[in-house]
C-alpha cells in the first residue's frame, strides 16, 4: 500500500513539475529578415558567390574548349604531343577543382566571409534569446525555422518580436 501511495505521489509531483515548465518558440528566419545588417551581409555573400561562380564557369568552359580541340586534333598529333596536351588539360582540371575548394569548400573563402559577416548577428540573436529565456523563466525555447518540425504554434508563445525588440530593431 505504501508503494502505491508513493508511486501516485511521485506521478503527481512529476506532473506538477512538468506543468510548471514554460515553453516558447522563435522564428530565427523572421528575426534575421528584419535585421538590416543581416540582409546587407546576405546580399554581399550572394554577390561574392556569384563572382566566384562566374570565374569557375569561365575556367570550366576553357577546359571544355581545350578538351574539344584535343579530341579534334588528336588524330594529327604524335604520341608525345598527345601526352603533353593531356597533361596540360589534367593540370588545368586540377587547378579548377582546387580553386573550387578554395572558394566553396568547408573552410573556403565564402565560408570564412560568412563567418565574419553573419556569425556576429547570429550570436547577438542567441544572446537575446538566452536573456529572454532567463528573464521569463522559460525551460525551452524552440526555433521554428529550419529543420525543426512544429506542427502547430500558437502566436501567443512566439517570442520573435520580443527578440527583435531586445536587439533594438522593433
Amino acid at each position: 500500500m505504501k508503494k502505491i501511495v508513493l508511486a501516485i505521489a511521485a506521478i503527481f509531483t512529476l506532473f506538477a513539475a512538468t506543468n510548471a515548465q514554460k515553453y516558447a518558440f522563435v522564428d530565427s528566419e523572421y528575426i534575421m529578415e528584419n535585421i538590416p545588417a543581416f540582409t546587407a551581409a546576405q546580399q554581399q555573400l550572394d554577390q561574392l558567390s556569384s563572382q566566384y561562380q562566374k570565374e569557375l564557369e569561365s575556367m570550366h568552359s576553357e577546359i571544355e574548349q581545350m578538351y574539344g580541340d584535343f579530341q579534334a586534333e588528336s588524330v594529327l598529333l604524335s604520341e608525345d604531343m598527345k601526352r603533353k596536351r593531356e597533361d596540360v588539360i589534367i593540370t588545368k582540371e586540377k587547378d579548377y577543382k582546387q580553386l573550387q575548394r578554395k572558394y566553396f569548400g568547408p573552410n573556403g573563402d565564402l565560408f570564412t566571409k560568412r563567418q565574419g559577416l553573419v556569425k556576429p548577428i547570429q550570436d547577438d540573436i542567441f544572446n537575446a534569446v538566452q536573456e529572454i529565456a532567463k528573464d521569463g523563466s522559460y525551460a525551452v525555447i524552440f526555433d521554428k525555422a529550419g529543420g525543426t518540425t512544429l506542427f502547430f504554434t500558437n502566436p501567443r508563445y512566439d517570442l520573435s518580436d520580443q527578440v527583435l525588440q531586445k536587439l533594438g530593431y522593433k
